[in-house]
């Protein structure tokens, strides 16, 4: 069994500062990439930032400049530094994962976590 665990969200003024984590945990074998979405009410689910093994990321280009996506590999865990916060980031952000696990090596799997809420609000 595998899981994502997301925190750090929460209430924030335009041009604050939010840092989201997403932990890993279970049978894991090896994490490909760990990728940030959100969706705000109404809208689809966006690709906010992505982050590979080797540590090349890419952004969307609402949030290039703003947020940075890192990770520690040591503890399966990536965050998502969020600075200069405007009205229109406020969404519910989910962690994404492509992982394999220890029982199943050979096969990837799409994990996702269950979703923080962020909100930009005066």
């Amino acid at each position: 069994q595998v899981q994502l665990v997301e925190s750090g969200g929460g209430l924030v003024q335009p041009g604050g500062s939010l840092r989201l984590s997403c932990a890993a945990s279970g049978d894991i074998s090896s994490i490909y990439n760990m990728d940030w979405y959100r969706q705000a009410p109404g809208r689809q689910r966006e690709l906010v930032a992505h982050i590979l093994s080797s540590g090349t990321t890419t952004y969307a280009d609402s949030v290039k400049g703003r947020f940075t996506i890192s990770r520690d590999k040591a503890k399966n865990t990536a965050y998502l530094q969020m600075n200069n916060l405007k009205f229109e980031d406020t969404a519910v952000y989910y962690c994404f994962a492509r992982m394999s696990t220890i029982t199943t090596p050979m096969s990837v799997g799409n994990y996702w976590g269950q979703g923080t809420q962020v909100t930009v609000s005066s």
